[in-house]
């Protein structure tokens, strides 16, 4: 039975500064919210609004990711393959050929399709947690399991992420084989606290926010408490580096005129 004297917390957001300083009888002024901030004016984003952008993706955080640089209006098709190639590879090899095939198998089912024409534009990624013994840690698979990753990546000091994108389009010329497709990887380390309580690490997973992602933890939410520095790319860390996907993007949609360029050069020599 609870207690009567319990009050129950707010659950509006606190008062800020000034409206704390404002006297007792003072009218609120409802505050507008926040200007999202206007899309890139980039002539490679401006190319393919409107048109069919594919993120082979069932991830929330790389759809934010890519809202961000104006890429708003995407269609979510994950790809169905299974994710079975060897962890012996090396992390590099692993989440390339990972998000590689990851491409290919949305762009091999979506380049025909009659109702919605083909896309200009597809992106996939794939990223991995790798111990400091060079172990490929994905997502836990139990609460014990994800209970022991975090305990490791503590206990180990620093661990990296990998993060590799692939781009890929549909070429405007007849050449084989009629598509264009840039990958790139990103490599991050990350510490985390060696001072983390064992207690923090249970209270963290009860929270389930690292479940569904690579390593146990979410470095952009809660997981923030466990890290004490970084060296390289935070969103690579998320699921997505940003700036290199932007120039995937850019290199995919300037491929024809590339190989005219080098057609060209090729006739003068």
């Amino acid at each position: 039975m609870g207690d009567a004297k319990y009050e129950r917390a707010p659950s509006e957001p606190p008062p800020s500064y000034e409206t704390a300083a404002q006297p007792a009888n003072a009218t609120a002024v409802k505050q507008p919210p926040p200007r999202m901030p206007l899309p890139l004016d980039l002539p490679v984003i401006n190319a393919i609004r409107g048109r069919r952008v594919i993120l082979a993706s069932a991830s929330p955080r790389r759809k934010f990711l890519l809202a961000q640089i104006g890429l708003t209006k995407l269609e979510i098709i994950p790809s169905t393959v299974p994710e079975a190639f060897p962890k012996s590879l090396s992390p590099f090899e692993y989440v390339l050929k990972t998000a590689t095939q990851k491409a290919m198998t949305v762009y091999a089912a979506e380049v025909d399709n009659t109702t919605l024409g083909e896309p200009a534009l597809i992106i996939a990624a794939d990223t991995v947690v790798v111990s400091s013994i060079g172990r490929i840690l994905e997502k836990p698979r139990s609460e014990a399991e994800h209970i022991a990753m975090l305990k490791s990546l503590r206990d180990s000091g620093s661990h990296k992420v990998f993060t590799a994108v692939a781009a890929m389009a549909p070429l405007d010329s007849a050449r084989d084989p009629g598509y264009a497709l840039e990958t790139a990887v990103e490599e991050t380390t990350v510490r985390f606290d060696k001072d983390i309580t064992d207690e923090l690490i249970l209270a963290y997973v009860k929270t389930r926010e690292g479940a569904d992602k690579a390593g146990g933890y979410g470095i952009q939410g809660i997981g923030a408490i466990l890290v004490e520095r970084i060296e390289g790319s935070f969103d690579n860390v998320v699921g997505l580096p940003l700036r290199a996907t932007l120039g995937l993007i850019e290199k995919v949609l300037n491929h024809d005129e590339e190989l005219e360029d080098e057609f060209s050069n090729e006739l003068d020599d």
